[in-house]
């Protein structure tokens, strides 16, 4: 029992024989023979060996310990493999939104420019003793003003973002 459960816990910790064997100040056939059952650790081994291993000594002593199956490994990459999955589909599906929010930005910007184009600015014409219309010219040319510089900006920003997320067939 003692070397089976040796031999497992060993494994289980990722040391090798020889790891095993520097961190006990033994060589490694000693290990290798303790491990095969034919010979037994002294009780002053047993303490260094249960310190080397982070297991109680009543461990090592104790029931067979079943080492960690391929199968555990098999259930953790599943595992792994859908979490990746579902990241990726995420990240494809905020991409698609991306992509549609900024055709969506382009074809407002269109907009836009057709109304302000079709208007013709046609607070030019208004009278401006009035002051509503007074006010009201001055935040239109402004809103006009602003809106022809830095809608370009935005619309080629926003066209080099759709072929950016377009999505690859």
């Amino acid at each position: 029992m003692l070397s089976e459960n040796m031999k497992a816990i060993r494994k289980s910790k990722g040391l090798s024989q020889q790891e095993l064997a520097v961190k006990l100040n033994v060589v490694r056939q000693t290990v290798s023979k303790w491990e095969q059952g034919l010979s037994v650790p002294d009780s002053d081994m047993l303490i260094s060996i249960s310190e080397a291993l982070e297991t109680p000594v009543s461990t090592l002593l104790g029931e067979t310990i079943i080492e960690s199956e391929v199968d555990d490994l098999k259930a953790i990459s599943a595992k792994l493999e859908v979490i990746n999955m579902q990241l990726a589909q995420r990240k494809t599906t905020r991409k698609g939104i991306l992509h549609w929010l900024l055709i969506s930005l382009c074809v407002v910007i269109a907009a836009f420019f057709a109304i302000l184009s079709a208007l013709e600015s046609p607070y030019l014409g208004w009278d401006y003793s009035a002051p509503e219309t007074t006010v009201l010219g001055v935040e239109f040319h402004s809103f006009e003003w602003l809106f022809v510089r830095v809608a370009p900006i935005i619309l080629t920003g926003a066209i080099i973002g759709i072929f950016l997320t377009r999505r690859k067939r």
